[in-house]
C-alpha cells in the first residue's frame, strides 16, 4: 500500500482554497512576532510574509479586488 501523492496535494489545495483567510491571518501572527524577536528585519520578514501569501492566493478562487465572504447563503424566497 502506497501514498497517493495525488490526493494528498488535491487535500492541501482544498484546504488553501477553503481557509486561506485563516491561513494569511496566521501569516501575520507570525510576521508580528518574528518582528518583536528580530529588530532592524522587518522587510525581510515582510518580504517573506508576502511571497508565501502570494503562493497561498495561487489556490484562490476569488478575484483580487474583491473579499471572501464565507458561508454565503442562497435568497431567500427563492
Amino acid at each position: 500500500m502506497g501514498i497517493n501523492f495525488d490526493e494528498l496535494k488535491n487535500k492541501a489545495t482544498d484546504a488553501l482554497r477553503e481557509h486561506n483567510d485563516k491561513i494569511e491571518g496566521g501569516l501575520d501572527k507570525a510576521a508580528d512576532f518574528a518582528k518583536s524577536k528580530f529588530s532592524g528585519h522587518d522587510s525581510q520578514i515582510d518580504s517573506g510574509v508576502d511571497k508565501a501569501k502570494g503562493f497561498i492566493n495561487k489556490y484562490d478562487d476569488t478575484p483580487d479586488d474583491q473579499p471572501q465572504q464565507q458561508n454565503q447563503q442562497p435568497p431567500q424566497g427563492q
